[in-house]
């Protein structure tokens, strides 16, 4: 990897300091709260009621008992702490399917309801928040592969609960009231990798605020360390303490025990016997190690516990070598393949990035970003994943025509210059003014990009929803949106890079922050070219950008005069805040004028959660209403344009100039054939063949129209409206 020695030894304190703060955050000291339950009797027994007639009709005593007030029996429903158990199983050689289909025969023993789930039959994203409020326990079967992998019918339900625990905007209480269980399968032989799957899923599930109601157990394939000599009769083990512990629960018992008992003495079934194996020994950095008890928990308690830790203590220099030589020690525990991806990604992401917080770069690497080389990235958009379902597709869908399911976000700098209040990458992202960092060639990134794409559209293969054409369709890129975090332009390289993208006949959309005037008039020609606009005034720039130039406000003049320049087709995009840039219209409208731009793109800004990063709340987000009438308020300020698109679901509106209302008919959309036969001519004549932005325009359907009746939404696609209020808002 061509890193010196010196450097190395940088990196191994980084981490060293990193995994220090990590193991800190997993002492969580469980402390069990007593729960006493007084119950009064009378003087006379209570009894089932057997039949009860009422108007003639007889009534099943099922779940009702009576009571003697007044020397009458009075009804009075039972109430049911567990409607029935789901059996999710995630299986290849089927083991985990033979064991749910016993597990689920012994449920039915006990006249509960049972269901037995293939995770890949099964969609999360629907479906599994519905279980906060069902009372259903919820049990998950899972193997891992010998490469710490999950199970081809696993994969995809694995990777949607990884993305939701790692995204702050699913919130960390999204599965809170889903209680659960979860038994891993594994073969110890393979060391690091050991049922990394079944520590995983337990892990995101409890940082969704999940309810264990018993400890995790593992099942070892390798009969040398099996705890009970087999996988098998490591099943029938927890089995058998996971029936207890739900007859229990269905008595609505929270706890086996009292919680009086001295630590290690209690002979509940839930205590780890000194005869535990190194596996079980080493559990998850959120568990108690030394006495695991049956008792549900959440991420609130364990929360309290890592507070009473002290989270915030401070590692002395000296004691890195300790450290070090501790963390060796946890060999098959989940920190240390967190651990070893941790430190190749930070290797990879290359030591001229090292002015990002390490708290920062965590966040980064764990948000659902595949990092390429040392300076780009690379993520699945959320409207790629929509599309890809039949649920519509995003603004630029209704805009301009791209197929979302074929489109891929990415970027060649994750460097930016400039710090904005509303960035939903929460600066996770390094920061600067020029090019200070080791150059990748734009050949391996354009290569490692579409490499990475793929592999993450392949995880939806067999998923729940997904149109079998469109899945092949989204196997081949067809657009790329240069928005995914940082500054694109700044990339030295960013000329053949573009091209490279058109060589491969993917479209270019690229957005700037217009600060880099100079290479704005440099780029060549792309399909599309973004320029935020984020205020109308020096004084609001500064609050709401927070550029990093002195000179911001002459760049940004200098940027949006650089745009006019030129011939394709050209964008200002507009993030209203409510408070902070939606008061001169006036403004906005001079700035139009100074930049002449095709197309101007008006989006309400969307909340992004709390963050030390930014100030906003949710009453800064405008509602539609009101982006709608600032629109028309801008558009009559501005004569050459009118309102052309919207797109609801998005909170955006598109003003188009009137050059591209042909014979009454609306041409925002873009043919894409016509823009690359366009772009290779313009090549092969060695930049002297022009074209301008009318020559690959195409006309915009009705259903995109501002006024339609499906306000901008495809009525080919089925829009999906969640259940609950979480959702998912990253995208282009």
């Amino acid at each position: 990897l061509d890193v010196s020695m010196d450097t190395w030894n940088f990196y191994t304190c980084l981490v060293s300091l990193w995994l220090h703060r990590f193991y800190i955050y997993s002492a969580v000291a469980f402390g069990i709260s007593i729960w006493i339950v007084i119950q009064f009797t009378t003087t006379k027994t209570r009894k089932k009621v057997t039949e009860h007639k009422s108007n003639g009709n007889l009534a099943s005593s099922e779940g009702i008992e009576d009571k003697l007030v007044n020397g009458y029996a009075t009804l009075q429903a039972k109430e049911v702490y567990v409607a029935g158990v789901k059996i999710f199983y995630g299986s290849q050689t089927g083991t985990a399917k033979r064991f749910a289909k016993g597990l689920a025969e012994a449920v039915i023993s006990l006249n509960l309801p049972v269901e037995v789930i293939s995770m890949g039959d099964y969609d999360p994203d629907d479906c599994l928040s519905e279980e906060t409020t069902s009372r259903n326990i919820c049990v998950f079967l899972v193997a891992t592969y010998t490469d710490g992998q999950p199970t081809e019918s696993a994969a995809w339900f694995c990777r949607w609960l990884e993305e939701a625990a790692n995204d702050f905007r699913f919130g960390k209480t999204y599965l809170k009231g889903l209680r659960y269980a979860v038994f891993g399968l594994g073969n110890s032989v393979y060391v690091d990798h050991y049922n990394t799957v079944g520590r995983n899923i337990d892990r995101w599930l409890w940082m969704l605020s999940a309810s264990r109601i018993m400890t995790r157990a593992e099942g070892d394939c390798n009969v040398a360390q099996s705890k009970h000599g087999s996988v098998e009769a490591d099943f029938e083990a927890w089995k058998a303490k996971f029936l207890s512990r739900l007859q229990a629960l269905c008595r609505g018992e929270k706890k086996p025990c009292s919680g009086k008992c001295k630590k290690g003495k209690c002979k509940s079934p839930g205590k780890q016997s000194k005869e535990s194996s190194d596996h079980e020994r080493e559990a998850s950095e959120y568990e108690n190690t030394e006495a695991e008890e049956l008792f549900e928990t959440s991420s609130e308690e364990e929360a309290d516990a890592e507070e009473a830790g002290g989270t915030n203590s401070v590692i002395d220099v000296e004691d890195l070598g300790n450290i070090m030589s501790h963390m060796k020690k946890a060999k098959s525990s989940i920190e240390t393949v967190m651990f070893n991806n941790f430190v190749y990604q930070l290797i990879r992401f290359g030591h001229q990035l090292l002015q990002v917080k390490i708290d920062g770069l965590i966040s980064f690497l764990f948000s659902g970003y595949k990092l390429i080389g040392s300076h780009s990235g690379v993520k699945l958009c959320r409207w790629t994943k929509s599309m890809l379902r039949g649920r519509g597709g995003c603004y630029k869908h209704t805009f301009y025509g791209i197929e979302s399911h074929r489109c891929m976000e990415a970027t060649p700098s994750l460097a930016c210059a400039n710090k904005c209040v509303f960035c939903w990458r929460h600066h996770t992202n390094p920061v600067g003014t020029e090019w200070r960092w080791k150059m990748d060639q734009p050949e391996m990134i354009l290569q490692e990009a579409i490499e990475n794409h793929q592999n993450m559209i392949k995880q939806f293969k067999g998923v729940s929803g997904v149109k079998a054409d469109r899945f092949e369709e989204a196997m081949t890129a067809k657009h790329c949106a240069l928005s995914l975090v940082g500054e694109p332009i700044m990339y030295p390289e960013i000329n053949r890079f573009v091209k490279l993208l058109h060589q491969h006949s993917i479209s270019s959309f690229l957005v700037t922050n217009a600060q880099f005037p100079d290479e704005i008039r440099n780029l060549e020609p792309v399909t599309q070219l973004y320029v935020s606009v984020d205020a109308s005034t020096k004084e609001s720039l500064k609050k709401i950008d927070r550029p990093l130039f002195k000179d911001f406000w002459q760049r940004f003049l200098d940027s949006l005069k650089a745009l006019s320049e030129k011939q394709q087709r050209t964008v200002y995009r507009l993030t209203l805040v409510k408070a902070w840039n939606v008061d001169d219209l006036k403004a906005y409208a001079d700035l139009i004028s100074l930049g002449k731009p095709d197309f101007i793109e008006v989006k309400g800004v969307t909340y992004c959660g709390e963050s030390s990063a930014s100030n906003l709340t949710m009453a800064n987000v405008p509602w539609h209403e009101e982006v709608v009438r600032f629109v028309q308020e801008l558009a009559d300020l501005v004569p050459d344009y009118e309102i052309a698109c919207e797109h609801e679901h998005s909170n955006c509106l598109l003003i188009a100039h009137k050059k591209f209302k042909i014979k009454g008919e609306w041409c925002t959309w873009i043919n894409y054939d016509r823009f690359q036969a366009l772009v290779e001519e313009h090549e092969r004549s060695g930049g002297s063949k022009t074209f301008t932005a009318a020559d690959y325009a195409a006309r915009t359907p009705r259903w995109a129209l501002f006024g339609s009746r499906e306000r901008g939404f495809d009525p080919l696609d089925v829009r999906y409206q969640r259940k609950n209020k979480a959702r998912d808002i990253s995208g282009c």
